[in-house]
């Protein structure tokens, strides 16, 4: 009885060609945006921002500071006439202020304790690349002071190619592992989202089913609720897996042709990705099984659904990424089944982890599936109205 069953239900769903569409293209759609667009997000570029310099102080030190930006940051830009218009447009990105007393300031034995070199950049600029060109100046003041000290000293001259920075080696820690990019974080975020997405098109097919008597029949019948909700069940875990090989191939191949970079799957644990994966699928149909049991018309199983993993994905590090969130929304995020999906994919994606890393997501992954089966069966006990 139980293949029949599955067997009707996978015969509703291949008719449901626009539902169909939702689960497969609008993840892939997501996946690929999202990636284009955030490429840079990981490594900000700030070599090839545009820039110009109004240079007040001329001496020696200034002069030195100036060629160490340029080497770093290439030629600037001609400082034009109407340079504060150009930097609120945003033609300019930045412009760096060369105050006189710079070269003082870097010539004496003390600590500075005014400004003498000032970062203007535009409006719109990225947080993250401010503090670091803010970063970056410090640091390149800080190099040309360390030489002259030295100078002043008696020491040696440095050698070709002495830097303070080079006493700094900074890296993201991967432990070997597959280096953070913009497509290892939406690859399995929007993949996560999709898999959930399946409450639509079963919260429709569910309706249609109600609204024409097929399962008043089958109940009739005497067909445990048990195997209905199986039946229902089985299909589109198949449709989940299904979206994960898909996700993975846009990651792996697709993205490269389209100037994104590759999703790494070199030296992953195989039986850890595919426990993450059963797991989420797991919770995202079980849900889904509940929220079609609790719907009672097609205007409910349309806006429902959709709002409910909207909700979920937003708060769970799936639209925003879950480190850029301040402290209170990570640990609201951490309330969320799709956080819990997204970090057991990443344990395995981008840390190397093995099935032991992902337990305690897959845990809270399989409890919520247990009671969310568990109410979609209370649910579907309920007189059909």
């Amino acid at each position: 009885m139980l293949p029949a069953l599955v067997k009707k239900e996978l015969l509703a769903l291949a008719r449901d060609v626009h539902g169909l569409a939702a689960l497969f293209l609008m993840p892939v759609i997501f996946i690929v945006l999202m990636s284009l667009a955030l490429k840079d997000y990981y490594n900000p570029p700030l070599a090839t921002l545009r820039y110009a310099v109004d240079q007040r102080d001329t001496d020696e030190p200034a002069q030195l500071m100036l060629a160490g930006w340029r080497r770093a940051h290439g030629v600037p830009q001609a400082l034009p006439s109407d340079w504060q218009v150009a930097l609120r447009n945003g033609q300019l990105k930045y412009v760096i202020v060369l105050q006189p007393g710079l070269s003082d300031a870097l010539h004496a034995p003390t600590l500075p304790t005014a400004p003498r070199v000032q970062l203007l950049a535009e409006p719109g600029i990225d947080g993250n690349l401010f503090n670091a060109l803010r970063a970056e100046l410090i640091g390149a003041a800080g190099e040309v002071k360390g030489r002259l000290e030295s100078q002043v000293a008696g020491g040696p001259p440095p050698l070709p190619g002495a830097s303070i920075a080079a006493l700094v080696q900074a890296e993201r820690f991967t432990g070997g592992g597959t280096r953070p990019t913009a497509v290892q974080q939406n690859v399995p975020a929007w993949l996560v989202f999709g898999m959930f997405f399946v409450v639509a098109s079963l919260s429709s097919l569910f309706i249609q089913e109600r609204a024409s008597g097929t399962l008043g029949r089958l109940r009739s019948l005497g067909v445990p609720r048990a195997m209905l909700l199986a039946s229902k069940a089985l299909p589109y875990l198949g449709v989940n897996a299904l979206q994960a090989l898909l996700m993975l191939a846009v990651g792996v191949w697709l993205m490269p042709l389209l100037g994104g970079d590759a999703l790494s799957l070199a030296g992953i644990h195989w039986g850890a990705l595919a426990l993450a994966l059963g797991a989420i699928s797991l919770a995202a149909v079980s849900l889904s099984l509940a929220l079609a049991c609790a719907v009672r018309s097609h205007a409910q199983a349309a806006t429902v659904g959709p709002i409910v993993n909207v909700l979920m994905a937003a708060a769970g590090g799936i639209m925003v990424p879950k480190f850029v969130m301040p402290p209170f929304m990570q640990r609201v995020a951490e309330l969320s089944p799709m956080n819990w999906g997204l970090e057991a994919l990443l344990t395995v994606l981008l840390r190397g982890g093995g099935v032991a890393a992902t337990l305690p997501e897959v845990g809270r992954l399989v409890a919520f599936a247990a009671a969310m089966l568990l109410l979609a069966a209370w649910l579907f006990r309920k007189p059909m109205a």
